[in-house]
């Protein structure tokens, strides 16, 4: 190396240092000043690891007075570089001498850094060019958006997260039944959406005691982070921000606080929003004709937002006239009176009965044959109607297709019923009668005599926990647990059921963490405690202790409010302390377990005292409401009418068989004449529909695929080796993910300090709570992608061919183009042409051998070389690449104008079949709005313009050196 005062060098292992000069040679010393960064360095002068810096012919730079010079001809004066050529702001002839270079230069540039000898390593070059084939591989996929989800893979809401979630500003309401997942649906709607690029800004609406179950399936299943927003987080916001609901892109907040928080509401509704999801939507109802408070808010706060999404599992339980309103709510041109609604409806039921007819096994009468050609008038059916009739599969689905695109309310209802879909297990009582002790006696009749409760329902929820009572007069320290029968009879289940794990909820916190203390200093039990009062974390890893199949709790105590939002469906025992007077919250709670995916029966163990208020309440659900066996639907509608009997017996703990039997013969009556009338009004046509009619399975067959490939793994674990993340196996298909000192990137996507658990495994990650499920729509590998492909990691590298059939000295350069259309990212222009990468593979005759020579066959065959060397070989054949380099990209502009036109016309093609389907459409169901179909117009237009406008840049280079 020949050093210079006042010439220009780089660092090799420093390259953030900026543009050096040499200051000082001294001995076999030589000291460089790097102004950018305020470093000096001093190195030895015949293994000093820097690169003279050198631009050539064609090169713009920059001087330190901060204007450039496209740089004509270089000349060197003593030992020192002077460039010749045009300035940029003037046009006037210039010269540069070196010194005089910005001290901020970066060689962006793959060939500057190459040249400037800020060479990669061997693996990062490799790494990068398999990053972009997977970014085009993920842009193109139709499964974006939908592998995501911490869930088991269920057709039906895989369907209607696929219909919904590929719209433009969906608006529709989701009314499932209660356990098919309703949340888990509009929550993979919402992260299409958002990954997409279609929705930025959402608002979610739900009741006050919903909004953490929100929270934590959003975060723990969709890795989609939302804001509570109530009185407290908007006085602190407001002093960030003149509109509170500005400050977070995701916002979560109760429809309690909307309505009654005027203030709040008017900033909420100020502010720009691309979704609005409400969750229990009968709330905003109509009555006696007049809105509620509920239903105004909504009302006022939707009609700006584009895309609107309503749920709720019992669409008509607070009359027809407010499931009209709702419709309206998503629809007020469609839906602008309510008796011409009506009378249209009446139409749907004749659509609804055809099909059921059609669906059923007694075959057609004249009448619903005369419906169905009545109402497919349009198209001759008389044939394919006959082979329906004789049991032709094929022509029943596509008789049951042209009813669902007639359907009334299809596009934007969607109702899925337990009877229609498979994979339930059966739920079994198990109830145990038992002594009430003494001590709560007691209490009880202390409790009696001082009287002065007057509320009903506050006198039966004192009667249903004599323990609180117990408590209440001898301190909250009195050991209840010490003679309460249900705790010995806890200890002995546990023991008959030592290899099951078991699932207990109870009402408050405080029961839980005393039953705890009382299996662990008895029996040595292990026990995990779930509440409200505790933290997502600490939940996470309370459910993994339970989840986990070696040294961990057997049992798992929760709390009302703490279960909420989390199943786990790896337990078949459920153990239900006491009994919630609300029949939602015991079906909420039966829910944790009688899911989708659970594979036994579910045993629901019942310990109760006779003769008392808790017998009244457990033969009210067991003979009455049919609730702990079956499925409630009409729960809420019977306490309702028999609620103030019930509330009597409990609170007088009156279970005299005379007198309570009528009144649960009378509900039980009035129960199955309500269950009668709900299957005889299902709509198995809608049902059918938003199931996806046979579609969802092959779905769930490409997403199990994707699942099952070991491309994702490989090209991660390849990623954490690369910029050292370290990582150790925990077991059961998981592995612990750390940050370290050495790390490339020191703020490496998703990775907490103290780190993650993370799995690859789709059914670890549902059994396994604190363990991250890593798919490519996970914001760890999105994050990754980024990173890698953002950055000029792996732009520039030297390997070496050792080939002896080619002459030593023989050189290849092989470069990587990016063709790509930059677009705002709701045109989602990657479904046409994603950032595609071009490899372009030149001999030294300009040749372009990549269509012969596989990326992957070529790269076994090299081998690295080090960084000296490396540079060396570049700056030797710099003037040889420089030509080459301006040949491919001639090369690489003709296969992007092939990309272009391949482009448009599978984009012109794409979205023309599906508005020319939705024109047909509309003229047989008004139910397609006008803004859905201008909406493919205008995108066509703008993704036409941005395709045209794609171009190519050269994003990595390397150069391969024959050796013997």
């Amino acid at each position: 190396m020949n050093f210079s005062l006042g010439q220009r060098w780089i660092s090799d292992t420093e390259s953030d240092l900026g543009l050096g000069t040499v200051v000082a040679l001294e001995g076999r010393q030589v000291s460089i000043l790097f102004p950018a960064s305020g470093e000096n360095r001093v190195y030895s002068l015949t293994e000093a690891p820097v690169t003279r810096v050198a631009f050539n012919p064609g090169d713009i730079i920059r001087s330190v007075e901060e204007w450039e010079l496209e740089v004509e001809s270089v000349e060197e004066q003593g030992e020192l570089l002077c460039y010749h050529g045009i300035r940029v702001d003037n046009g006037e002839k210039a010269q540069l001498k070196e010194t005089f270079l910005d001290h901020f230069i970066k060689f962006n540039k793959p060939q500057d850094r190459l040249f400037a000898g800020q060479v990669d390593r061997f693996d990062r070059y490799t790494l990068r060019y398999q990053t972009w084939q997977h970014q085009f591989e993920r842009q193109q996929s139709p499964l974006k958006g939908l592998i995501g989800q911490r869930a088991n893979l269920i057709p039906h809401q895989l369907y209607i997260a696929q219909e919904v979630g590929k719209r433009f500003a969906p608006r529709v309401l989701l009314s499932d039944e209660v356990g098919l997942g309703k949340t888990i649906e509009a929550g993979m709607i919402l992260h299409q959406q958002i990954i997409s690029g279609r929705a930025s800004r959402v608002l979610i609406v739900v009741p006050e005691n919903l909004q953490h179950q929100w929270l934590v399936e959003m975060l723990r299943r969709f890795n989609l982070r939302f804001s509570i927003f109530d009185e407290e987080r908007c006085d602190e916001a407001f002093a960030d921000s003149p509109n509170v609901f500005e400050t977070e892109q995701l916002v979560l907040t109760s429809l309690e606080f909307l309505s009654k928080k005027k203030r709040w509401f008017e900033q909420a509704t100020l502010a720009d929003w691309d979704l609005l999801v409400v969750d229990e939507a009968h709330h905003l109802s109509i009555n006696n004709g007049k809105p509620s408070t509920e239903y105004q808010r909504m009302a006022e706060l939707s009609q700006d937002i584009p895309g609107l999404i309503l749920l709720t599992a019992t669409p008509d339980q607070l009359g027809h006239r407010s499931h009209f309103a709702r419709l309206q709510l998503l629809d007020p041109d469609r839906f602008y009176d309510y008796d011409a609604f009506v009378e249209e409806e009446s139409n749907y039921k004749e659509v609804a009965e055809a099909a059921n007819q059609l669906l059923g096994e007694q075959g057609l009468d004249d009448a619903s044959r005369a419906t169905l050609k009545e109402l497919l008038k349009e198209t001759d059916i008389t044939d394919i109607l006959a082979k329906a009739e004789q049991g032709d599969e094929t022509a029943r689905n596509e008789i049951l297709s042209m009813l669902l695109d007639r359907h009334g309310t299809g596009r934007i209802l969607f109702r899925n019923s337990r009877s229609g879909i498979d994979g339930y297990p059966s739920r079994k009582l198990h109830a145990y009668p038992m002594a009430m002790p003494k001590q709560y006696k007691t209490a009880m009749s202390v409790l009696g005599n001082m009287g002065g409760i007057q509320n009903a329902e506050l006198t039966a929820l004192r009667a249903l926990f004599p323990e609180k009572i117990f408590q209440e007069f001898e301190g909250e320290n009195a050991s209840w647990g010490a003679f309460d029968p249900r705790v010995d009879w806890l200890i002995e289940t546990l023991k008959t059921l030592k290899h099951e794990k078991v699932l207990l909820i109870c009402a408050k916190a405080e029961t839980a963490l005393s039953l705890e203390q009382i299996l662990r200093e008895r029996e040595a039990i292990k026990a995990s405690v779930f509440h409200e009062g505790m933290s997502i974390v600490e939940r996470d890893r309370a459910a993994a202790y339970f989840a986990d199949e070696y040294d961990s709790a057997q049992i798992l105590l929760c709390s009302e409010i703490g279960s909420e939002g989390r199943n786990f469906q790896f337990s078949h025992h459920l153990v239900l302390f006491d009994l919630p007077l609300n029949p939602d919250l015991l079906e909420q709670r039966i829910g944790r377990l009688d899911r989708i995916g659970q594979t036994q029966d579910v045993n629901i163990h019942v310990p109760y005292f006779e003769n008392t208020a808790q017998e009244v309440l457990l033969r009210w659900y067991n003979e009455g409401l049919d609730a702990f066996e079956t499925t409630s639907t009409t729960g809420q509608m019977l306490y309702k009418e028999y609620g103030e009997e019930l509330l009597e017996f409990i609170g007088a703990h009156n279970c005299d068989e005379e007198e309570l039997d009528p009144l649960l013969e009378q509900v039980a009556g009035q129960n199955a004449k309500l269950r009668k009338q709900m299957e005889s009004g299902r709509d198995r046509l809608l049902e059918l529909h938003s199931s996806g009619q046979g579609r969802a399975e092959s779905l769930v067959a490409d997403i199990e695929e994707l699942d099952d490939q070991f491309t994702l793994p490989s090209y991660m674990i390849n990623v954490f080796d690369t910029f050292g993340v370290s990582q150790e196996d925990k077991g059961e298909n998981t592995i612990i993910l750390k940050p370290t000192e050495h790390m490339l990137n020191p703020s490496f996507p998703c990775l907490k300090d103290d780190g993650i658990t993370v799995t690859f495994d789709r059914s670890t990650s549902l059994s396994q709570e604190d363990a991250h499920f890593i798919s490519w729509d996970h914001p760890m590998v999105q994050g990754s992608l980024d990173m890698i492909c953002d950055d000029d990691f792996g732009t520039a590298s030297v390997a070496l061919l050792k080939n002896k059939k080619l002459p030593a000295g023989t050189f290849f350069v092989e470069l990587i183009f990016i063709a790509e259309a930059m677009a705002p990212k709701a045109l989602q222009v990657g479904r046409f042409l994603p950032p595609t990468p071009i490899r372009i593979l030149l001999d030294k005759g300009s040749n372009n051998l990549a269509d012969n020579v596989a990326f992957d066959a070529f790269n076994q065959q090299l081998s690295a070389v080090g960084r000296q060397t490396a540079s060396k070989l570049a700056s030797a054949l710099q003037s040889a690449i420089h030509p080459m380099i301006t040949s491919a990209q001639g090369m690489a502009q003709t296969k992007l104008e092939a990309l272009r036109a391949e482009s448009l016309e599978k984009m012109q093609t794409a979205l023309g079949e599906e508005q020319a389907r939705l024109t047909a459409l509309k003229q047989i169901n008004p139910n397609i709005r006008d803004e859905e179909l201008s909406f493919f117009d205008k995108q066509r237009s703008e993704l036409t313009t941005y395709i045209e406008k794609a171009q190519v840049k050269l994003d990595a280079i390397r150069l391969i050196v024959v050796s013997h």
